[in-house]
């Protein structure tokens, strides 16, 4: 079994209220969970209006097959959501 998982930092702007993130973030997270059939959550920065962490989990059986999906999460990401700004992300296969 092999798990791959990826840290996406995002910059929100035109966010000034958690509760305007989390309108934006649920949005975010079940469409991703739609699309691509991972796990998704804001896993950091949850009292930062502007910004927010998501993690996203993917199992997979093979090394290269998790990353590619963990990969296109994030280029669906950046070619979808141009209101969103991708400050960084980190992806790490567990074997």
């Amino acid at each position: 079994m092999i798990i791959g998982r990826c840290r996406i930092e995002l910059d929100l702007p035109g966010v000034h209220s958690l509760k305007q993130k989390r309108s934006v973030l649920k949005g975010l997270i079940a469409r991703i969970h739609r699309e691509f059939n991972v796990t998704c959550a804001e896993v950091d920065l949850n009292d930062a209006w502007g910004s927010a962490a998501l993690g996203v989990a993917v199992i997979s059986n093979a090394a290269p097959h998790a990353e590619r999906v963990l990969e296109r999460v994030v280029y669906w990401v950046e070619r979808n959501r141009p209101d969103l700004y991708i400050v960084d992300y980190n992806i790490e296969i567990v074997f």
